[in-house]
């Protein structure tokens, strides 16, 4: 699957008689002989043979994303460090345990109930606002989770606006009395859970040395049964060490996940744990072979609530194309326990990503960060075939260890694309639905 994604061209990319195009990530359904001539043409390298095929075609367009940087976006996201401790001992957390290479602390409810404030500084009539809570370990501090979620209700209804809650936690602290909270305000709920019993155990103890697993899968079950408005969801970080993904989905599926989705560790501040061009070339056969899951059971008419297959087809589908991985930096800001805003959540007490403090934010180091990271200022970027799906990568982590997983992403998309002409063709109900 990684050869097969390869980038031939900027311009075109085949699997089996499906064409993407990046420049608008469309998808085209060949006939085998145009495909064999077009596959042929790709692998000579003339990219300017190619751009004439496509217009031959009939499938060319104008670019649809220029070198234009992105500049001073309004803001649609914070997400809250409110608590930069942590009770676990996960030796690769790019939080350092939770303190981000400091001292460990709380965030004030002033520093919390400023950053809402500036959420809504200049949010309109029907605008749509996301507050998440993080940590470290969130939970530490759960009284300025409610207040700040109280208080940007409050602040929505006086706009005519709509506020949306998530928050990450490891679930050790979790209580009936959190996930009435969290369903009264219709939370996304995140558990990071890094496999099934000893397998996260290894990974995720408590600094004590004790597994967690069983605790939060206790703590959870509350909020799994009580998920309406709520959705309580599982996200894995994948190590060397936890490779088996497919028992993981099934398992964690089983106990009433509403979805799960798995994460590569590419950067960790110790370089623990990291994975390298062997974990990462398994854990792309896992990918696919949960992926191959999912496609069996749509098909059979089921939902199976693989998050990262389930987004990818959708974006595929709606055409999505962007100069950046994420808002970062953009629309989406974090903010430290001591009010100071980074370009996000993982770039928290790093000068490298710093953008101000809620009191406002620092519009020049801002638009300097988006221009800097634009995809068309990125190499190898620039002449790979996912650049618009991929966007150049997470800016932390490409910052801090460079782009070591591009042909994992690449043979990861590459299924996908297959995948999407897929279901498509069998279930294309499958895409209003989901």
């Amino acid at each position: 699957m990684i050869a097969g994604s390869a980038p031939r061209s900027r311009s075109a990319h085949l699997v089996d008689d499906v064409l993407f195009l990046p420049n608008g990530s469309r998808v085209f359904a060949l006939d085998a002989e145009t495909s064999s001539a077009l596959d042929a043409l790709l692998g000579s390298g003339d990219e300017e043979a190619i751009e004439q095929r496509l217009r031959e075609l009939g499938v060319d367009v104008p670019p649809l994303i220029d070198d234009t940087p992105v500049s001073s976006p309004p803001l649609h996201a914070l997400s809250l460090a409110v608590a930069q401790k942590c009770n676990l001992g996960c030796t690769y957390c790019y939080a350092q345990q939770g303190e981000f290479g400091g001292a460990a602390k709380n965030m004030p409810l002033d520093v919390a109930l400023d950053a809402v404030a500036l959420l809504f500084r200049d949010v309109a009539p029907g605008e749509r606002v996301n507050l998440s809570f993080l940590g470290g370990e969130p939970l530490i501090n759960r009284g300025v989770i409610r207040a700040a979620t109280e208080r940007a209700v409050e602040l929505a209804g006086e706009r005519g606006a709509t506020a949306t809650f998530s928050i990450t936690t490891n679930g050790t602290l979790l209580t009936e009395q959190d996930g009435a909270f969290f369903e009264q305000h219709g939370f996304a709920v995140t558990l990071s859970i890094d496999g099934l019993g000893a397998a996260h155990d290894a990974l995720r103890p408590f600094k004590g040395g004790n597994g967690s697993f069983g605790r939060i899968v206790e703590n959870a079950a509350s909020l799994l049964r009580m998920q309406r408005r709520m959705q309580v969801s599982a996200r894995v970080t994948v190590t060397p060490h936890n490779l088996d993904l497919r028992e993981t989905l099934g398992g964690l599926l089983g106990l009433g996940f509403h979805s799960v989705g798995f994460s590569p560790m590419l950067a960790s501040p110790t370089g623990n744990a990291e994975m390298d061009e062997d974990a990462l070339s398994a854990m792309l056969e896992q990918m696919i072979a949960c992926g191959e899951e999912f496609e069996r059971r749509v098909l059979a008419g089921e939902r199976y609530a693989f998050t990262n297959v389930v987004n990818a087809l959708r974006e595929i589908h709606k055409g999505t194309h962007r100069p950046y991985p994420c808002g970062a930096g953009a629309g989406y800001l974090g903010v430290s326990a001591d009010g100071e805003l980074a370009a996000c959540h993982r770039f928290v007490g790093d000068e490298a990503g710093a953008m101000g403090s809620v009191a406002d934010v620092d519009r020049g180091k801002q638009n300097a960060w988006l221009a800097e990271r634009h995809v068309h200022r990125q190499e190898p970027c620039s002449s790979c075939w996912a650049r618009y799906l991929c966007g150049g990568g997470c800016h932390h982590e490409v910052l801090a260890r460079g782009r070591t997983a591009c042909d994992y992403v690449r043979g990861w998309l590459h299924y996908c694309i297959g995948a999407y002409a897929r279901v498509l063709d069998a279930r294309p109900d499958w895409f209003g639905a989901a």
